[in-house]
Parts: structure tokens; C-alpha cells; sequence
């Protein structure tokens, strides 16, 4: 068995504590979170789960091999490096930490300690993401010329963290992964609305190697709930939608029939295919993501979501903040 403690129950850690509770070889010893009424409305439902305030007592508790860290993202850093430096596997929320040399720091003590680092970028375990991925490494779409995402909905207004650090990561995170290559640059602009200096809506503009755009579109003020990601290529198009039930990816087969421009009798034509489905077996995100965290603690093998792709993720993420604030194109380094 894996013993596992789980740090923060509030927003999302009640999905992950259901999640980790039902794995096979998993045993869920701990959960810990300061706020005393958030532990309260658990206990009775998780009976036979330990439930404290004080997360010293998880550090030193030797049974535990790995800690799900939940909490505001500001804490990460802090309660990561404490449970690495005690010997125990790590799986973070996003984003890893709020700083670059943090992040790179945690990545240091997981190595120097042999832990397994992992950061919760859940749509890289999302079965229609990676056969989206499949499709553009096998060039079924052709030449990628841009890839454009929405997150938008009401609310859940933060305090702590503006649309950028709340909603762009898990955009920033897919368009890495989809491409497998990080941008050189970002162009970001948002406006806040509801708090002072706390963006509530805001455009990324990614520029990726090849000439291959990425847009963002985060804002918690739409009337509509919107999860949807557009990947635009030389032979076809994608869009992977994950508001609808069933068919969350679709294809199609629209392109250019003509390269050259001759004159305005001939410009180059579009040509409208038919639309494709393809067969994408649905299983729920988190729990593939959760199951591959305890694969890599038994097996000690490399997450695919590791501390280095927080890392990456954390570097857009502080540029799109950059260029918000200086108004200005920053380059990626």
C-alpha cells in the first residue's frame, strides 16, 4: 500500500481525497488543513482517515510515503519543500510554486533526495487531450498554424491570485504539451473589474517556434461556462470541447486547395470535408492523473507532468504577469 496525506481541503482537495480514497494500494492515513470547519465537514463522511490541523505531525509521520498538496498556491512552495526535505513523494496542485527559483529549488531537493515530484496539470492526462497530442505528432491536421483556448465562466472570483495564475495555467500547460516545444515570447493583456489590481479577464498571445500561434481567453465575468481548445492546421482543424458529454473531439476537414496566389480569379479556395469523431475512450482526468502519481512512487519513474514541466509552465506564467503589468511583448528565457 501506498500511505498518502493529503494537505488542503477546500476548493479541490475534496475531489482529490475521493479519488485517492477509491485506488486500489492506496490508503489515505491523513488529511490536514488549518481551517478547523472545512476538516468538520469531512470527518463524518471519511470515518476511518485521521483528520488534524498541524502539518508538522505529516512531515514527521514516518508511515506516510507521499503528500497531495492542495492548498493556496502562495503555500505550495513552502509545504512541498518540507515535505520533500522529510523524504516523501510530492504531487502539487498548479502552478508548482509562485516563483522561478522556487520552483527550480524544489526540482533540486526532489533530485538530491530521490523523491518524485508532480504537478497537478490535469488536462495532459485528459484521454481527448492526448489523442489530440496523437494527432498533431502523427501531422493528421498537417502543418500547425495556431492553437486558440477559452476558459471562461462566473465566477470562481480569487482573492490571492488573478484569471492568469487561476484559469491560464491549465492553457498554458496543454498548448507545451500539445506541441511538445515552449514559446519564445508572450504579448498579455486583461483587465480587473471586480478587485482592484486582480485581473478578471485576460488575452495571452503565445508565439511558439515554427511560426505557431497560441491564444488565450480567460475571464471569470462570461455568462457562459466555456472549456474549449482549437488546434487550426495546414490539412484539418480540431476542437477539443470539455463542456459537452460525449464528443468532446471533433475534426475537421477543411483546407486550402490552392497554395499560390495568381490573380483574384484565382484566389485559393477552401474546401469544406465532413466533420469526424474519433474514438476517444472517456475516463475520468483526475483519477488517470492520481493513478499515474502512484505508479510513479512505486515504480520511481519520471512523472509526465514533473516538476521540470511546472517549471516551464511557471515561466510563461511569470511572463504573461510581466508583460500584463509593463504592457509589453516579454520574451521567454
Amino acid at each position: 500500500m501506498v500511505n498518502i496525506a493529503l494537505v488542503g481541503i477546500g476548493y479541490w482537495g475534496p475531489n482529490l481525497l475521493r479519488t485517492f480514497v477509491s485506488l486500489p494500494q492506496v490508503k489515505v492515513c491523513v488529511v490536514c488543513d488549518k481551517n478547523k470547519s472545512a476538516i468538520d465537514k469531512y470527518k463524518s463522511i471519511y470515518p476511518n482517515i485521521r483528520f488534524i490541523t498541524d502539518f508538522k505531525s505529516v512531515v514527521e509521520d514516518k508511515n506516510i510515503n507521499a503528500v497531495v498538496i492542495s492548498t493556496p498556491a502562495i503555500t505550495h512552495y513552502e509545504i512541498a519543500m518540507l515535505t520533500l526535505l522529510s523524504g516523501k513523494d510530492v504531487f502539487v496542485e498548479k502552478p508548482v510554486a509562485l516563483k522561478v527559483k522556487h520552483a527550480e529549488e524544489l526540482i533540486r531537493i526532489a533530485q538530491n533526495n530521490k523523491r518524485i515530484l508532480m504537478v497537478g496539470h490535469l488536462l495532459e492526462y485528459h484521454p481527448a487531450v492526448l489523442k489530440l497530442k496523437g494527432l498533431i505528432e502523427g501531422k493528421t491536421l498537417g502543418d500547425i498554424y495556431y492553437l486558440e483556448s477559452r476558459r471562461l465562466n462566473l465566477g470562481k472570483i480569487r482573492r490571492e491570485e488573478n484569471v492568469i495564475w487561476s484559469l491560464a495555467t491549465h492553457d498554458i500547460a496543454t498548448m507545451i504539451f500539445l506541441l511538445g516545444k515552449m514559446p519564445v515570447s508572450v504579448d498579455a493583456t486583461g483587465n480587473s473589474y471586480i478587485q482592484k489590481q486582480i485581473e478578471d479577464l485576460a488575452f495571452l498571445t503565445l508565439r511558439f517556434p515554427g511560426n505557431i500561434l497560441g491564444h488565450v481567453s480567460v475571464n471569470w465575468l462570461s455568462p457562459r461556462k466555456i472549456r474549449e481548445i482549437t488546434v487550426v492546421g495546414s490539412h484539418k482543424m480540431a476542437i477539443f470541447d470539455d463542456m459537452v458529454s460525449e464528443e468532446k473531439l471533433k475534426i475537421w476537414n477543411q483546407y486550402k486547395e490552392e497554395e499560390r496566389f495568381v490573380s483574384y480569379q484565382t484566389l485559393p479556395k477552401l474546401k469544406f470535408g465532413s466533420i469526424s469523431i474519433p474514438k476517444v475512450k472517456l475516463e475520468e482526468p483526475l483519477k488517470i492523473e492520481c493513478e499515474h502519481f502512484i505508479e510513479c512512487v512505486k515504480s520511481r519513474k519520471q512523472p509526465r507532468s514533473s516538476g521540470e514541466d511546472g517549471l516551464r509552465v511557471l515561466k510563461v506564467l511569470k511572463a504573461a504577469q510581466d508583460s500584463l503589468r509593463k504592457r509589453k511583448v516579454i520574451k521567454i528565457v
